[in-house]
């Protein structure tokens, strides 16, 4: 404890773990956001390598358990009819990784703040798009990338995935499968790339194993409220959330 403390101040700490808790509820019951949350919440207080480093474990963890709640035969599935997102999405997340110490701090706030701000004031809008035939291995691919590429510096990979998976008229059930596959396969990618970038070292690496347990305890519960609560209602509580939290990040790219 005494190493964390060289890290964060107790009160620090304490709000990280409450974000976390949050961020593990939210993803219980919608199936995304974790990383969105914890780099906007982390990033409010914390250095950005810090908080990048912080959110790599618990959504490693989830997403695991998202990714195989219904067995590794759906799992597999999904990995197969998803292979060029996920493959394109690790190209480019390998790569934007080592970009983290190069950027400046405010672009790298302004380029994970944009699309997640981008992303939630489209859904809050109603803006639904739909691609009248289907999955697009172009589009796909480009998806991917894009996705991977925002992934590698930030560890919020999401918006673009869900934002395709709507477009070509997913059912629920494997769209929540395929983000549980598609951010496990990039937590697995994004932990290997910070551990060679060094943003996940020795240190922080027990800052981020501390988050683990609110997380856990977070999407426990939110596991279990999800069949007691209008889903689309609290989406959309969840989406004014990350706006505010994204529009943050913004305002410290711009004007701090």
């Amino acid at each position: 404890m005494d190493v964390i403390f060289t890290l964060v101040s107790p009160a620090a700490l304490l709000l990280a773990l409450s974000i976390a808790a949050l961020a593990g509820l939210i993803k219980g019951m919608v199936g995304f956001a974790m990383p969105m949350i914890l780099i906007s919440g982390l990033g409010s207080f914390l250095p950005p390598e810090l908080a990048l480093a912080g959110l790599i474990l618990p959504t490693l963890l989830t997403n695991a358990i998202q990714a195989l709640r219904q067995g590794f035969g759906p799992a597999l599935a999904s990995v197969r009819r998803f292979g060029v997102f996920l493959g394109c999405g690790l190209v480019f997340l390998l790569i934007s990784s080592q970009l983290v110490r190069v950027l400046p701090v405010p672009v790298m706030l302004a380029l994970i703040g944009g699309p997640v701000a981008l992303f939630c004031a489209m859904q809050l809008a109603g803006w639904r798009p739909h691609l009248r035939q289907g999955a697009n291995r172009r589009l796909e691919a480009v998806v991917g990338s894009v996705a991977g590429f925002i992934g590698g510096m930030s560890g919020v990979w999401g918006p673009p995935l869900v934002a395709y998976l709507t477009a070509i008229d997913t059912e629920k059930r494997e769209q929540i499968r395929v983000q549980g596959v598609a951010y496990g396969l990039g937590a697995v990618a994004l932990t290997a790339a910070h551990t060679v970038s060094g943003v996940l070292n020795a240190e922080t690496v027990r800052f981020s194993a501390l988050l683990l347990i609110p997380a856990l305890a977070g999407m426990w519960l939110g596991m279990r409220v999800h069949d007691r609560i209008d889903q689309a209602a609290f989406r959309k509580i969840t989406l004014w959330v990350l706006l505010v939290a994204a529009l943050n990040l913004l305002r410290r790219a711009f004007f701090a």
